[in-house]
């Protein structure tokens, strides 16, 4: 019965019509046309999700990026700000401790000169003192033979009892000999002094210069502000390759269609001030183009070395010097002292000079060469060591210059002893042209609080009741009080007012005080 049963089915299927089987046919392909489909459908459905996933990864991606970058950005430009803020703290620094120095060495070379005049006045006073001793010497040997011939007066005939009168006159007389020896002696020395003005004042009245001003910064002048972000550079490529080529500091800041370029080497800042004109007329600012125009700058720079250093001579009528100190001379150009221009300061001492030796008929030829040449030290590199009076004075006479001169320029702050009157005249010539009005300027602020200083540190001694600057703070009057302050106190007052202005204050060549004691008594008649 199990055999049969399936055999029955095959026998009812192949009775049945022939549509089932069609029917049959057509729902197999129809499931599996639908699975194919959803399948189909599925898998475009997953791979667009999966692309969607991947695009908004990416843009994710890139928008971090950006922020990055702009955070990155932000904070470049606030480095950049902080580090131009400490720079420009650090020049501002640098310029105070420099304006310091320089009034610590202008002290130093005033109490130089007073050095020197002490010096002079104790060798005339010593001279002075030998020749009284010698002549109280000769008056007691006179006495004494004046003595030994009385004693034989009876033998004399009236000559020789004229000539012991006289002789015995004079002794009784030697205080009023004395006395009178020493106001034709003042006399004298009035009439040195007062000859000694006048050539001065001649020399100073047939000089004319300008003053000039000392600047540790200088200004360069730009077409637009476009101009400022091509100077930076991107990441501030440019600047940097600007400032480690020519070795100073660019700064950049809110002024309009400008920079401001700074160093303490005028040299080197004029160097950077012409290849930065150049570049930007040029328009390409790059690392590459920035070495050039600065080799083109340090060429031009100096080829006019060379031609300040010949124009000196020219100005002087100087011949026969050698080129290497020509083009040392020239670099005086970019020195200044104390806001006086070094080269023009040389070439004035250099008119001093030889005005001051007409005067006194010495070579006018030779006292201006020394004063052109004293200061040729200070355009030496710092390599070498020592004052730029010794650096000098070995350089001039590295290449033949005499003996004379060489002295001159090592002798005019003093730190080698004088050995011929030029050196003398260079001594003079400098400090004539460093402390003549105009010569060397100061801030009116700096000069209002010297002043105040001056008056409050007189006011603050006791027993001082007016005290007033004049003179461009070089003189200070103090008015004491009469009824409480005696002769004797007025003179200590100058003395310690003039040791505490020593020690206390810094000032430019010298100061004098005046201390005034005065009484007066008014009656009025009716």
């Amino acid at each position: 019965m199990n055999s049969a049963g399936p055999d029955i089915y095959v026998n009812l299927l192949a009775a049945a019509d022939p549509t089932w089987w069609t029917l049959a046919a057509a729902i197999t392909i129809g499931v599996s046309a639908g699975f194919l489909a959803v399948w189909l459908i599925t898998r475009h459905t997953r791979t667009s999700a999966v692309d969607r996933a991947a695009e908004m990864m990416e843009v994710a991606r890139r928008e971090a990026a950006v922020a990055t970058q702009e955070i990155k950005q932000h904070a470049e430009e606030e480095l950049v700000a902080k580090r131009a803020e400490v720079n420009r703290e650090l020049d501002r620094r640098e310029i105070e401790s420099e304006v310091k120095l320089r009034e610590i060495r202008a002290h130093e070379e005033s109490l130089g000169l007073l050095d020197y005049q002490m010096e002079q006045k104790a060798e005339r006073l010593a001279r002075e003192n030998s020749a009284i001793t010698q002549a109280r010497d000769a008056i007691r040997t006179l006495s004494k033979s004046l003595r030994k011939r009385l004693e034989g007066v009876s033998q004399m005939d009236a000559e020789e009892i004229k000539r012991a009168l006289r002789e015995e006159v004079q002794l009784e007389c030697q205080d009023e000999l004395r006395a009178m020896r020493h106001q034709i002696l003042d006399r004298s020395e009035q009439d040195l002094n007062n000859e000694a003005k006048r050539i001065l004042i001649t020399a100073m009245q047939r000089l004319a210069s300008k003053p000039n001003n000392d600047i540790t910064a200088t200004i360069v002048q730009l077409p637009s502000e476009e101009m400022k972000g091509r100077i930076i550079g991107r990441e501030g490529r440019n600047i940097k390759s600007f400032e480690a080529t020519t070795g100073v500091t660019l700064l950049i800041d809110e002024s309009p269609q400008m920079v401001l370029i700074s160093s303490f080497d005028p040299v080197r800042r004029e160097i950077a001030r012409i290849a930065l004109e150049g570049l930007v007329k040029d328009g390409r600012i790059h690392p590459a183009s920035i070495e050039e125009f600065y080799a083109r700058a340090k060429e031009d720079v100096e080829l006019n070395v060379q031609q300040s250093g010949e124009d000196a001579l020219q100005k002087l009528g100087i011949n026969g010097l050698h080129p290497e100190i020509i083009k040392v001379l020239g670099r005086l150009k970019y020195r200044f002292s104390y806001t006086q221009n070094a080269l023009d300061h040389s070439i004035e001492v250099g008119f001093l000079c030889s005005m001051l030796a007409s005067e006194t008929g010495l070579d006018p030829n030779l006292a201006k060469r020394a004063g052109l040449l004293h200061d040729i030290g200070k355009a030496v590199e710092g390599d070498y060591e020592g004052s730029h009076a010794s650096i000098g004075a070995a350089l001039v006479k590295r290449y033949g210059e005499t003996p004379i001169v060489v002295n001159a320029i090592a002798a005019h702050h003093e730190e080698v002893k004088p050995e011929t009157v030029y050196a003398g005249l260079v001594i003079l010539a400098d400090t004539v042209s460093a402390v003549r009005p105009g010569a060397r300027a100061e801030s009116m602020t700096g000069y209002i609080q010297r002043l105040d200083r001056l008056e409050k540190l007189a006011m603050s001694i006791h027993g001082v009741h007016q005290a007033y600057a004049i003179q461009a703070g070089r003189e200070v009057r103090v008015v004491v009080n009469p009824q409480s302050v005696t002769d004797e106190q007025a003179h200590d007052i100058a003395k310690e007012l003039r040791l505490r202005i020593e020690s206390e204050l810094q000032y430019p060549s010298t100061i004098k005080v005046t201390v005034i004691r005065e009484s007066r008594f008014t009656e009025t008649a009716t």
